[in-house]
């Protein structure tokens, strides 16, 4: 294993990083460790990342579900339809504010998120059990880096602003 020094951020250490995503990817899907759960559930991507959304923060709003899915504002529009139908979500209007549309996780949808939580637990600590303790600790300290980061770089819009912007 080789030493990473400042070389593996110019051009030739973006397509090192690349290439070794790539020929990870070759042997597992990196697109997600839920795929065999989702072929069983008959729910695409973005409905099962939407219940373990849920699960894991509460109820979002539409605009909140849409920027973590990264999908536009009528995409998580259909995707919560047809949770909805499925009986997985419940739509309300907090008394505050009614022009605000909250998503949250029916009775069956938590049960659907638990299970999807046990699966994705597993499958992690999986993954986790082929590397060694020391590069476990590696692992999440760069991890938990970037994420300071990204914290540092991201500061939320007031819900509805980029429907302000658009007008």
């Amino acid at each position: 294993m080789r030493n990473i020094s400042q070389a593996d951020i110019s051009p030739d250490g973006v397509d090192r990083l690349r290439g070794l995503l790539c020929a990870l990817g070759r042997r597992r899907s990196l697109r997600d460790p839920l795929l065999q759960a989702m072929d069983r559930l008959r729910m695409t991507p973005a409905q099962v990342h939407t219940l373990i959304w849920l699960r894991e923060d509460g109820p979002l709003t539409m605009g909140e579900l849409s920027r973590r899915l990264g999908v536009t504002d009528k995409t998580v529009t259909g995707i919560v339809d047809r949770l909805v139908r499925m009986g997985q979500l419940a739509r309300a209007r907090p008394a505050e504010d009614r022009r605000v549309v909250q998503v949250r996780l029916t009775r069956a949808g938590a049960g659907t998120s638990r299970r999807l939580e046990a699966l994705l637990r597993g499958k992690l600590g999986a993954f986790l059990g082929w590397l060694t303790e020391r590069d476990r600790r590696d692992l999440f300290r760069i991890l938990e880096h970037l994420e300071t980061r990204l914290a540092s770089e991201f500061t939320p819009a007031p819900e509805g602003a980029h429907r302000k912007a658009k007008a």
